[in-house]
């Protein structure tokens, strides 16, 4: 079994991982340039670099990646003959929303109630200081035992395919035996777990036009289509009475094989208001892992402040479908754009278009990779198990790394457990998680390059 150094030295660092947390949560990294200056993720990704070089990193490099943004690569060499692991992150943040919501100012990392507090300090700044923390502990416990590839990712939540496609162009550059995505969570904080799958993402634009023009409503209100009023039934057609996705075409009966989640658990981690009922049918994990699940993300219309007293010409929305295993999500983006084109009313012209997705992913969770990281998880959280869950949640890459290298084995882990929180108000980080799946992810080095 591997020494208590690495423990020792973890908990030693964490003041340290606390500092550059702060100084990297700071950066205002939101990778959609109309919103947030492009200077802030280019802050953030040359203090990566530095960090990387910091550690001995060779090689490292700012990518250029085909969406306009910047990955930063870095490789760390083994000892000879030994294997390679490549440790992703990504330093993209998605917005704070609204910011006078939060409890302390989003990009200042504030400690509360045991917790670390800020934009991007679980999802997913936290997993890339969880890598350097793993690598500074197997240093001082005689070294690093592999090869180490680190790839961090400039824009991840806008799904934009930067990476994917700068990774197609250069295939040898992420090679590597074992795959360790610092993007998941724990199924609860203190339960050791393993995301072995995820499901995939279309984004889609709807837009519907009735009129040339908007009409003052009291003359022409009663007879005159209202473009607003037609979306809202077209959005309405994607859900059944109970709630469940209804896509006119797309399987939605599936169901969850593994780790259970009770309905009383999910209404605590999803905050449920009192007395308001989950929807869909099927058990919880059915619902959020094995089956698809439409999210309406926004509605362009007049705000209720403002507004005048007119019937509205035109209305858009964008629409997510997430989609499990098993389905492919090119067709069901297909599927989605036919169900909104269809479901149209009064004969209001309907335009859809397909921005951003994502193919689902399903891990091979009986390869030595997967045996190394349970010995490495059983080690840091003393009398628990590692546990297998799903991920509601888009990690495109995977599918690209798994298509890229089949050989390689691809296992996901992180910081995202359900109090983190992440892309909502008061994003957090548990500091024991970090200290813990630091120490993990050490052992699960040391154990991988032993077997």
């Amino acid at each position: 079994m591997p020494s208590n150094s690495v423990a020792e030295t973890v908990v030693s660092l964490m003041p340290r991982a606390k500092a550059e947390l702060t100084e990297l949560v700071a950066f205002k990294s939101v990778a959609d340039f109309e919103q947030f200056p492009r200077s802030e993720s280019e802050g953030a990704a040359n203090w990566i670099a530095d960090a990387l070089r910091a550690e001995g990193f060779t090689d490292v490099a700012l990518l250029d990646t085909p969406d306009g943004t910047q990955s930063v690569y870095g490789y760390l060499p083994g000892p000879e003959g030994a294997k390679t692991v490549l440790l992703y992150a990504h330093y993209d943040v998605q917005p704070p929303l609204d910011e006078a919501a939060w409890t302390t100012p989003p990009f200042e990392l504030t400690e509360r109630n045991g917790r670390w507090y800020g934009r991007g300090s679980a999802d997913c700044k936290g997993g890339l200081i969880m890598h350097l923390l793993a690598l500074r502990a197997l240093k001082a416990d005689g070294g690093v035992p592999v090869g180490v590839k680190v790839i961090v990712e400039g824009s991840e939540e806008q799904g934009t395919g930067g990476l994917e496609r700068y990774a197609e162009q250069h295939p040898e550059l992420l090679t590597a035996d074992a795959i360790v995505i610092g993007d998941a969570g724990n199924f609860r904080v203190g339960l050791p777990t393993v995301t072995s799958t995820l499901r995939g993402m279309t984004l889609v634009r709807v837009q519907v036009d009735t009129l040339a023009g908007n009409l003052h409503s009291g003359q022409f209100g009663g007879a005159a289509p209202d473009a607003l009023a037609a979306l809202i039934r077209i959005l309405d057609s994607l859900r059944a009475e109970d709630g469940s996705t209804t896509v006119d075409g797309l399987a939605a009966a599936e169901h969850w094989d593994g780790l259970e989640y009770t309905e009383q658990q999910f209404r605590s981690d999803a905050k449920v208001l009192d007395g308001v009922g989950l929807i869909g049918d099927g058990s919880v994990a059915d619902r959020i892992w094995a089956r698809p699940a439409v999210t309406v993300l926004g509605i362009d219309c007049p705000p209720v402040v403002g507004a005048t007293p007119s019937v509205q010409s035109s209305a858009r929305a964008l629409i997510s479908l997430r989609v499990p295993p098993g389905t492919d999500a090119t067709e069901a983006s297909k599927l989605l754009q036919a169900h909104l084109e269809t479901h149209v009313p009064w004969g209001a012209r309907v335009s859809t278009e397909q921005i951003g997705s994502g193919q689902p992913f399903r891990a091979d969770t009986t390869s030595p990779a997967y045996q190394a990281m349970a010995t490495a998880m059983a080690a840091a959280y003393p009398g628990e198990t590692m546990q297998y869950a799903g991920q509601g949640g888009s990690i495109p890459l995977c599918n690209t790394l798994a298509a890229l290298y089949p050989e390689a084995e691809i296992l996901l882990i992180g910081l995202s457990e359900p109090e983190a929180q992440i892309h909502a108000v008061d994003e957090s980080v548990s500091p024991e998680e970090l200290e813990r799946l630091s120490i993990a992810e050490a052992l699960f080095l040391q154990e991988y390059a032993a077997n």
